[in-house]
């Protein structure tokens, strides 16, 4: 049989990427600067570089290559652009960081950015089974190498040892779940598992056991509940700009991932898997809202945050298809997409400030640092006061039109009592928020000393605060980008 050589031009970012990783690989031996300046640059010109062939090869039509495989659509497009800007805002924060800890400031810590940041990418375009796994997998063990890379730190140590065995553990359980639903349906690709389910030749006892296992791997690389353990241990253990990187970053991935299987190939099973969905997203709701609330550590605060933000993101992909009706997908899945792209934004700038205060030898990780900032720095107290109030849902920033376009696709769909629930503990979560901002704004600082940053670094975190403000004022245009991205990519709008 000939060998067909597959269409590379969908690829051609992943390829960029991956040549580039390795070129800065080989260049790192060289680099005498302990600062790692030409690292840096390089890896920031290859992320700039992967954003300029993506929008090269945008257009709004879905091709697929390496024999159905890999697909290229709006909805990749979109995701991998947010995916790399990202990415940028992350080194750039990080920056300074990583240069005043000689453990942090190698070579190693750019290439694997790079190395899971082509993970994510490959989890985005992925349209088979197999290839998930592979981003998944790629993904996975840059960010156990990232959380170990402090090798003197015991807290470090043990927060990779957890994700390692955790996250081995869930890619079991995602894997088990692909191999039965392959003896069920008789293929992993995902259009093909979706014709082959509507046509009803399926072993549906089988299916549904697959189905389970595949979605307790995908709810731990969301970090929901039950499968949320690793996320506080992870994000407090490891080094602050790790942390920034593993909870930004990978959300969008896995939003893509789990939008592709669910909606895309198991959607005929939609009323087994929405069940799941649901009671995982109020469970995350409620556990992440309360037990944020007992936390003094800004980092673990943030991890139980990110368990109840994800909760709220499941609670638009769960209720996409309610009773078999199908009306309701593109205004939820639009939502949920929606959702995501902006706790992004939020949680970038957050741990963005918890970077912007650390310095050698000082992390700034409990909220006890934060008393006092208005004093010592308005400005920063007054976009860190915009980024929490815009995670609370508070009016008129973006955070509070994120929840409302769930909320609305929620009761939308006829199911009150979850928008009822979603919504008071929302009220509970905002105290922890709100408790921020009373220590910047009504309490004495313990070191008055006014706080100083790179220029860089000042107009970045101006940009990350200003934008859920305007995006607050403006939401409209990021909301019809994710409407179209939803529109062009599922097939249920085929």
């Amino acid at each position: 049989m000939p060998f067909i050589l597959p269409d590379l031009r969908p690829a051609s970012a992943e390829l960029f990427v991956l040549a580039m990783a390795c070129l800065i690989l080989f260049v790192d031996l060289f680099v005498k600067d302990t600062r790692r300046t030409a690292v840096f640059a390089l890896t920031q010109l290859t992320l700039l570089g992967a954003a300029v062939v993506t929008w090269a090869g945008t257009s709004g039509e879905v091709v697929y290559t390496f024999s159905n495989m890999y697909v290229h659509d709006f909805l990749a497009d979109m995701l991998k652009q947010l995916l790399y800007l990202t990415d940028i805002i992350v080194l750039f924060y990080a920056r300074a960081y990583v240069v005043d800890r000689p453990l942090l400031g190698r070579g190693e810590f750019y290439t694997l950015t790079l190395f899971a940041t082509l993970g994510m990418m490959v989890m985005i375009s992925a349209n088979h089974f197999i290839t998930i796994f592979l981003g998944v997998e790629l993904l996975s063990l840059s960010l156990y190498a990232m959380v170990a890379l402090n090798r003197d730190s015991a807290t470090a140590a043990e927060a990779a040892m957890k994700y390692l065995v955790l996250g081995a553990l869930a890619s079991g359980l995602m894997l088990y779940g692909m191999s039965m639903i392959y003896g069920a349906v008789g293929s992993l690709e995902i259009g093909e598992v979706a014709e082959r389910l509507q046509a009803g030749v399926a072993n549906h006892s089988i299916l549904v056991l697959g189905l389970v296992f595949l979605v307790a791997g995908l709810a731990f690389k969301l970090g929901v509940v039950p499968f949320h353990m690793w996320i506080p241990d992870v994000y407090h253990g490891a080094p602050t700009a790790v942390g920034l990187f593993i909870g930004t970053a990978p959300k969008l991935a896995a939003f893509a991932i789990v939008l592709r299987i669910l909606a895309n190939g198991l959607l005929t099973l939609s009323y087994d898997w929405q069940m799941m969905l649901l009671i995982m997203a109020v469970l995350s709701i409620v556990l992440g809202n309360v037990a944020a609330i007992a936390q003094h550590n800004f980092k673990r605060m943030l991890a139980y945050s990110a368990i109840a933000h994800m909760g709220f993101m499941l609670l638009g992909l769960a209720v996409g298809v309610v009773g078999g009706d199908a009306r309701f997908t593109l205004n939820a899945y639009s939502s949920a997409l929606f959702y995501v792209v902006i706790y992004v934004l939020s949680s970038a700038g957050a741990f963005g400030m918890i970077l912007l205060m650390a310095r050698a030898g000082f992390e700034a990780e409990d909220l006890d640092d934060y008393k006092g900032l208005n004093r010592r720095n308005p400005w920063f107290a007054a976009m860190l006061m915009m980024l929490m109030l815009s995670m609370a849902g508070i009016p008129f920033f973006v955070g509070f039109f994120a929840k409302f376009a769930v909320l609305q696709a929620v009761v939308a769909s006829g199911q009150i009592w979850l928008a009822v629930v979603a919504v008071i503990f929302s009220l509970i979560g905002a105290f922890y928020y709100l408790r921020v901002v009373k220590l910047m704004y009504f309490d004495a600082p313990a070191d008055p000393t006014p706080i100083q940053a790179p220029l860089e670094v000042k107009a970045l975190i101006s940009a990350n605060g200003l934008a859920v403000a305007l995006l607050g004022l403006f939401p409209d245009t990021l909301m019809w980008f994710c409407l179209l991205a939803i529109r062009l990519s599922l097939s249920v709008f085929a």
